[in-house]
């Protein structure tokens, strides 16, 4: 495997796909007079495309649009004023991914109130929360749970094995997101131009090929699932402008090796088994209907939400632009803050914090190519 990795990699392999990928966006450009557009929805994407110079290389004969693939940056900030707030009780141990704790809330971020005393710790395997509320049994442990499919099926482990375990001090407090509403909110909303999606190979894991039909169906656009690597991207971009030239629409599985037409029905009949849809708001959108997922009542005891109670005041207002670029209206040094006032080292929207935010890879990576 790793083997194949490399050669997905291996500058004889990429540069063929780069030329033929430029050629074909050029035939797209007689025919229509303009660039072709498609948006990377994962945020994993937006990190690989800058990280392996595809996006640079490409930027004058494709447009390829960040969109709202990183669960960090799409948090509003209530949301995160509200994990903030409650780290500050007493007798509790927060547990979360690591990119939380630098997100800047209204007034700190978690890394703040860690320095100041509280106990907030980063795990690598979320599972461990667990096993923190049993080695803590005279402390609440919550874990923030935000995440899209990808992350959603393990904090419905978490939930499990707390379950087997009775373990009663533990709770999870989600902040949960799911890919179709938001595509739907973008192409209802028709702010952006797109000839089609490169859609996000992990979370179609979870999903599945067939997830996607209602794009074709009932949007008439595109979506090819594709992979991280540089020639996957590479190819995946080619096909996407492929179907648009044609004036085709199709759900192209360019991932089969990992993605199946129905994605992993285990997992999802476990999400089925513990979970309800939700409200929630999204940055710069505000609440989408049915766009995330809760605990069902029966398991409200390991729902943090149900267990405290949080007060949060109005979001602190800066000129921050993260709602914008990752609804796809504007790039990451459109933003006055970029690369200024905002800046990995002090980061003032979650966009320049997350591993998968578009500003933190146009800062990484393509700053100075544009």
């Amino acid at each position: 495997m790793l083997e194949i990795l490399k050669q997905s990699n291996n500058p004889e392999v990429c540069k063929p796909l780069v030329e033929a990928v430029i050629e074909k966006a050029k035939e797209f450009q007689r025919k229509f007079g303009r660039k072709p557009a498609f948006m990377e929805v994962c945020g994993s994407h937006t990190m690989s495309l800058a990280r392996t110079g595809v996006k640079p290389c490409l930027k004058d004969e494709v447009n390829l649009i960040s969109g709202p693939g990183c669960p960090v940056c799409v948090t509003d900030q209530r949301s995160i004023d509200a994990m903030i707030a409650l780290a500050e009780g007493e007798n509790r141990i927060i547990c979360t991914f690591g990119d939380m704790m630098r997100v800047p809330g209204s007034n700190k971020t978690l890394l703040d109130s860690k320095i100041a005393g509280k106990d907030i710790r980063v795990l690598y395997s979320p599972v461990d929360a667990v096993r923190v509320a049993e080695d803590n049994p005279d402390k609440q442990v919550i874990f923030l749970g935000v995440g899209f499919e990808t992350t959603i099926p393990i904090l419905t482990l978490m939930v499990g094995e707390a379950e087997k375990r009775e373990i009663e001090n533990f709770s999870i407090w989600m902040t949960t997101k799911l890919v179709e509403p938001v595509l739907r909110y973008l192409l209802d909303a028709g702010e952006v131009h797109l000839d089609g999606f490169l859609l996000p190979g992990h979370v179609s894991i979870v999903l599945g090929e067939e997830s996607y039909q209602y794009l074709v169906d009932e949007y008439h656009i595109s979506g090819v699932i594709t992979g991280f690597e540089t020639a996957e991207l590479l190819f995946g971009i080619y096909k996407s402008i492929d179907l648009a030239l044609k004036e085709e629409t199709a759900i192209i599985n360019n991932h089969p090796s990992i993605v199946s037409k129905t994605g992993n029905q285990v997992i999802q009949q476990w999400m089925d088994q513990y979970l309800i849809k939700s409200d929630e708001a999204w940055r710069g959108i505000g609440v989408i209907p049915n766009s995330g997922l809760e605990l069902k009542h029966e398991y409200d005891k390991y729902n943090a939400k149900k267990r405290f109670t949080v007060e949060v005041g109005e979001p602190r207002k800066t000129k921050c632009r993260c709602g914008e670029v990752i609804r796809g209206l504007i790039t990451p040094n459109e933003c006055p803050l970029f690369g200024k006032a905002c800046n990995p080292m002090k980061p003032i929207g979650p966009c320049m914090v997350s591993a998968e935010g578009s500003c933190a890879a146009f800062y990484q990576y393509m700053r100075e190519s544009y």
